[in-house]
């Protein structure tokens, strides 16, 4: 059976239940995907994020995957376009940034993402395709294009929110992971994007 929503409502539905869920829950969920994240630690350096609103994880990812020996890209906020990245030295090196969202005082490192062997990317939505649901503005599909091929595109979702089949347009770049706060980073059914 097919999900006809298309992508507005799509996004009205997670961001509801992003917003309903308890501080507690979310708490266990950010715990959960620092343990996970700690994972990705094998690749030299990785591309994350810094979780806001009711996106799933927090900080303690960001510090698990540096104790676990990577270096840690976070995305600059800018004009639209391709993000540029700094790099993540703890909390104490984050500023506020466009829209408000927190991000490195540091300088941007020059061909970041194509650094990366790993790459967390914010989702509402991922499907078992490797089909993500962002938020709308394109600054992730217009930046993955940079990353090198053997990089891993991992989205960062609920367990809830990896579904069956999302809608997909021609600019949408395929995730090849999952990681979900209590299932984990898992491989989704279609890496290669068929």
């Amino acid at each position: 059976m097919t999900d006809e929503r298309d992508k507005t409502a799509w996004r009205a539905e997670i961001l509801a239940r992003r917003k309903a869920l308890p501080a507690a829950d979310r708490e266990r969920e950010a715990a959960a995907l620092a343990v996970a994240a700690a994972a990705l630690g094998d690749a030299e350096w990785v591309c994350a994020y810094v979780p806001v609103g009711g996106e799933p994880g927090s900080l303690a990812m960001l510090d698990a995957l540096r104790a676990a020996g990577a270096r840690v890209l976070l995305p600059l906020t800018g004009e639209p376009g391709p993000l540029e990245w700094a790099e993540y030295t703890g909390p104490e090196g984050l500023r506020r940034g466009r829209f408000g969202l927190r991000e490195p005082d540091g300088a941007p490192v020059a061909n970041g993402i194509a650094k990366a062997a790993a790459i967390l990317v914010p989702a509402l939505a991922v499907d078992r395709r490797g089909v993500r649901l962002g938020r709308g503005a394109g600054y992730y599909d217009r930046s993955l294009s940079a990353c090198h091929a053997g990089a891993r595109l991992i989205a960062v979702v609920r367990d809830d929110e990896l579904v069956e089949r999302l809608p997909e347009e021609p600019h949408d770049h395929r995730m090849g992971w999952a990681l979900t706060p209590f299932g984990g980073l898992r491989p989704l059914e279609d890496r290669a994007g068929n």
